[in-house]
C-alpha cells in the first residue's frame, strides 16, 4: 500500500474514533437530562397533588369568609361604642 493511502486511512480512522467519542458524550448527556427532567417533573406531579388535596375543601372559604366578616364588624361596633363612652367617662 501506498504511504499516502495509508496516512488517509489512518486518518479516518482517526476522524471515525472522534465522531464516536462525540456520539458517545452526546447521547450520555442527552440521557442524563431526560432523567433529569423526568425526576422534576415526577416532582412537580406530587406537588400538584398535594396542592390539589389542600384545596379540596375550598367550598368553606366563602362560608369562612362571612364568618370573619361578622367578627369585623361587630368589633368594629365595639369600637365605636368604646370610644364614644370613653370619650363621655373623660369629660
Amino acid at each position: 500500500m501506498d504511504s499516502q493511502v495509508e496516512q488517509l486511512w489512518q486518518i479516518a480512522n482517526i476522524l471515525g474514533v472522534v465522531v464516536i467519542v462525540a456520539v458517545v458524550v452526546l447521547l450520555t448527556l442527552l440521557v442524563m437530562f431526560v432523567h433529569r427532567i423526568h425526576t422534576r417533573v415526577v416532582k412537580i406531579k406530587i406537588s400538584l397533588e398535594a396542592t390539589k388535596n389542600n384545596t379540596a375543601d375550598t367550598a368553606l372559604i366563602g362560608v369562612t369568609a362571612g364568618g370573619v366578616e361578622a367578627v369585623l364588624a361587630e368589633g368594629l361596633e365595639h369600637h365605636l361604642f368604646l370610644g364614644r363612652v370613653l370619650d363621655k367617662v373623660r369629660a
